[in-house]
């Protein structure tokens, strides 16, 4: 579904956000301090204005109430970032995403009206320790802070075994998602399904488990 998304900060991340979000084909409105910045995101997104976020006046022109997302992806001043999360909410925001570099700032901008928060430099550096040192860990979405989804190659004890067979839920307490073959994703797991080498699962768990079952 086609969202209507604001997104403040148009520096690296920003400008990263804003190609993501246009490929997805959601509708985009940018915006930052800087000229230059604007002028490079301008391709990427539905429309695009210079103007300073911490401005209640001008939070107020955008119309926020319209917006289904408003991401804050400042990334030179923790400062307006915040103000500008506590300001969004105050205006009637529906869904307010924010971007924090460390963890102190997570726990403000949650304290301080945002819903969500994005945190890509810890989310990157947990990703990169598990993919480099396990190379059967083939990729890793972190759900929260308790529970992750892996791709991982199939364990040799399993391999020749069904899904029922092995009973994974009960055993191991993690749960199949999904079986990966060629590219293509199969989310349809019977009882009968036999594991073998030319496929990967998705696997659905909590992380210490996960860590267990899988080595990561």
């Amino acid at each position: 579904m086609k969202k209507n998304i604001l997104l403040i900060g148009a520096g690296r991340f920003g400008k990263h956000m804003a190609m993501q979000l246009n490929q997805l084909g959601h509708q985009v409105m940018a915006v930052d301090t800087d000229e230059e910045r604007i002028n490079e995101i301008v391709p990427l997104v539905t429309n695009a204005q210079i103007g300073d976020s911490t401005n209640p006046d001008f939070l107020r022109c955008l119309g926020i109430g319209n917006y289904d997302v408003c991401m804050v992806t400042i990334s030179d001043s923790f400062q307006n970032s915040l103000e500008t999360t506590s300001l969004l909410k105050e205006l009637g925001a529906k869904y307010v995403v924010a971007r924090a570099e460390r963890d102190v700032q997570e726990k403000f901008l949650l304290r301080n009206g945002a819903d969500a928060v994005v945190y890509p430099e810890k989310q990157e550096a947990r990703w990169a320790a598990i993919r480099y040192t396990a190379d059967h860990i083939l990729d890793f979405i972190e759900l929260d802070e308790s529970n992750a989804i892996l791709e991982v190659e199939v364990p040799e004890m399993w391999l020749g075994k069904s899904v029922g067979e092995l009973n994974v839920r009960k055993k191991y307490g993690v749960n199949i998602m999904a079986i990966k073959q060629n590219n293509r994703i199969n989310v349809n797991i019977t009882p009968e399904i036999v594991l073998t080498d030319n496929i990967t699962l998705l696997v659905l768990g909590d992380f210490k488990t996960l860590k267990k079952c899988f080595r990561v």
